[in-house]
């Protein structure tokens, strides 16, 4: 069985204390939550011990947006893996579509990133996602499948099954716009078939998630589709009420 997961991306924003609260508001909400569900937050690195003292002890999943892709040294303003596991970190976002566009990150740099954090002991939330002129384009497939293929294929089997990938169509993210259920459902089950190519019958116990613009209006009729296990989740995730409910879609 895959695992559900519901992660909440809290990207730059709220302040220290807005991000305690929110982790507080969070657990007190947890027993809304079906037991079969893992729930995780990636708040900003700045957060990370802070809100890590609220879910520790909890069900709650900690995770970062980002690591280094180096092991440490001279990398003013970097945060390594070893860093992150060393407080209690268990998950962390790697190639997410505003990593890739606004710092340039390519698949060569993702695969040091992912090697790294899995090293470390920590679950990669690997991003794969198509921009609006390639969907329209008809190109979706060949970049999330050179996106998967690039990075993840470059795994051992027994590395692979400590991964979860998200897809996120970057036309998706803060729009407003959501792919549709059949959108969605279509690409989830290429990625898994992609990863049949290398892996085999372990593509069918990785976790994908969808991450653009999910919501709980819509959280039921995507998690409902054969081939998304959760959801990465952005701006919904800044409201624990809205947080919670997605999680109570499945």
């Amino acid at each position: 069985m895959r695992k559900k997961i519901v992660a909440g991306n809290w990207k730059m924003n709220t302040t220290v204390p807005e991000g305690v609260i929110l982790a507080q508001d969070v657990v007190a909400k947890l027993s809304e939550v079906p037991s079969d569900v893992n729930l995780v937050v990636a708040p900003s690195f700045v957060h990370i011990a802070q809100v890590g003292e609220v879910v520790n002890g909890t069900s709650v999943g900690l995770s970062a947006q980002n690591c280094a892709d180096e092991v440490k040294g001279a990398y003013t303003g970097e945060v390594s893996a070893q860093m992150l596991s060393s407080i209690g970190v268990k998950y962390v976002i790697l190639g997410h579509s505003e990593r890739r566009e606004y710092y340039g990150e390519t698949n060569e740099k993702l695969v040091k990133k992912v090697n790294l954090a899995l090293a470390e002991g920590l679950t990669p939330i690997f991003c794969v996602g198509e921009k609006l002129e390639e969907r329209k384009a008809n190109k979706h497939f060949d970049v999330v499948g050179e996106q998967v293929k690039e990075v993840l294929f470059t795994l051992s089997a027994e590395q692979m099954a400590n991964v979860v990938i998200a897809y996120e169509p970057v036309w998706a993210i803060g729009t407003g716009e959501t792919a549709t259920k059949e959108q969605a459902q279509e690409i989830h089950a290429f990625i898994r078939a992609t990863l049949a190519e290398k892996f085999g019958a372990l593509a069918e116990e990785i976790s994908i998630l969808y991450g653009g613009s999910c919501k709980p209006s819509n959280a039921q009729e995507l998690f409902a589709q054969k081939d998304i296990d959760g959801g990465l989740i952005g701006g919904a995730a800044l409201k624990a009420e809205d947080f919670i409910a997605i999680a109570k879609s499945f």
